[in-house]
């Protein structure tokens, strides 16, 4: 019988299908991994990475500022976009290296092309086939734009990072972390910016509080916010759009960013050919070993319907590559994922909400801290901080924290690992804080609300 031209074969170059990869190959076996855009996948060329590269570039704004009243004289302030494009572009390129160079000197093979599955151990790239023991698809999600008239004038994040020019006005749709971003991206950068979306509040699924409070720091950088309301049709007008919206209004705006949701990046992969289920909300169907219908074909990451998290598909990749070659089973421990949304100010989080943690224990303690930051008690800025402990009374432990404020995500990354390893209010109290830092407050709220 003619053995298979690899052990694992993955769809998918990107954080998770990467790590997967390494770790197999690591373990011994024979690699291949198929690619047909770029390599790192969403997080490093229209994800995490520029997301971030951007929201730097448009904090600067505030920084420039503020620093007049520390005694700078910052003169006339310029920006370029096409310098924080190809600078952009640049960053880009060399991770697309380093990824092709861990790839390399793991010996996973890189096959340049679209993978498709013709069966349950056989996958078809550029008219040539392949067979393996194991399949993996780590193809992550993809935006999804929703089906109104006029859906041909929308963008998607996708496209916001390579934009020819900055547009002198956009419309940005959606109430999730990465509509709140992109705003606050575009509003950063000059940009008259008008934030839509169909809730309340922004941000659903967070803690109610923070909502609150971050949708009132986000309208006082100058953000102009529609709350429960949606776009019912678009229309083109020589250099702008006419929104017509669910409550009879209109909005002209130069650009139209939609951001409402992503879904899992499965078209065309021949699922159907190789038997694999899909779940109600169009994702792969997985059980607890990432195994789906077909028992040779895995999946992890955002094309699952899992936490949609780059981390979370990295940690994935480790544990599936481990099981299948390393004997080593271990469990993914979803608990607990700590969380940052880059806006401005940052919104961090990590456990239970006070709202689920009220549904959860018998008993809770809320402890919250809300002052003005060291840094804006003279750069003029009106930005508020707010701090928030969720504590189970009947066993004293920290069961969720929360941060709006400058580098929220840098601090709430620490206070993860503490309450990941247990720590209770009384450990928290204990601990001495660094002074002057706005970290110290978790460790200085002592009277519950």
């Amino acid at each position: 019988m003619k053995s298979n031209d690899f052990d694992l074969f993955i769809i998918g170059a990107g954080s998770g299908g990467v790590r997967a990869g390494r770790v197999a190959a690591s373990l011994g076996a024979k690699v291949a991994i198929a690619e047909e855009k770029y390599l790192g996948g969403t997080c490093v060329n229209v994800g995490c990475v520029p997301k971030k590269l951007f929201v730097y570039a448009s904090s600067f704004e505030d920084e420039f500022q503020g620093a007049k009243n520390y005694g700078w004289d910052t003169g006339d302030i310029h920006f370029d976009w096409k310098t924080l494009i190809n600078n952009k572009n640049n960053e880009i390129k060399r991770l697309n290296s380093v990824y092709e160079r861990l790839l390399s000197e793991s010996g996973v093979e890189l096959i340049n092309g679209r993978a498709t599955l013709t069966g349950s151990n056989t996958i078809s790239i550029n008219d040539k086939n392949y067979t393996a023991s194991n399949i993996l698809i780590a193809t992550g999600a993809w935006p999804d734009v929703p089906e109104i008239h006029g859906k041909e004038n929308i963008i998607t994040s996708n496209e916001a990072f390579y934009l020819d020019s900055l547009p002198k006005s956009i419309v940005v749709v959606g109430g999730g972390y990465i509509a709140v971003e992109f705003a606050g991206i575009f509003n950063g950068l000059g940009v008259e910016t008008t934030l839509l979306y169909r809730a309340p509040l922004l941000l659903r699924g967070f803690d109610d509080e923070m909502r609150k409070f971050l949708t009132n720091e986000v309208d006082k950088k100058g953000i102009h916010l529609i709350a429960n309301n949606t776009i019912e049709s678009i229309s083109k007008s020589e250099d702008c759009y006419k929104l017509q919206l669910a409550d009879n209004s209109e909005i002209t705006t130069n650009l139209i960013m939609c951001a409402t949701g992503r879904r899992p990046n499965i078209t065309g992969l021949g699922l159907e050919k190789a038997g694999v289920e899909l779940d109600k909300n169009r994702a792969i169907k997985i059980n607890n070993d990432y195994q789906t219908s077909n028992p040779s074909i895995y999946a992890i990451g955002d094309v699952t319907d899992h936490y949609a998290l780059t981390p979370v598909a990295i940690a994935e990749g480790m544990v599936l590559a481990n099981a299948l070659f390393g004997n080593k089973i271990t469990d993914v421990d979803y608990k607990n994922i700590p969380t940052c949304i880059f806006c401005q100010p940052n919104f961090a989080t990590v456990g239970y909400s006070e709202e689920e943690a009220r549904e959860k224990f018998d008993k809770i303690q809320v402890f919250k801290s809300e002052f003005t930051h060291l840094k804006h008690s003279i750069s003029g800025s009106n930005e508020r901080t707010l701090m928030k402990l969720i504590v189970d009374t009947a066993s004293d432990e920290v069961i969720g924290a929360h941060m709006i404020g400058y580098d929220a995500g840098e601090i709430i990354q620490g206070i993860a690992i503490a309450i990941k390893a247990g720590v209770t209010k009384a450990q928290l109290d204990s601990t001495i804080g660094i002074h002057p830092t706005a970290a110290e407050e978790f460790v200085t709220m002592r009277i519950p609300v």
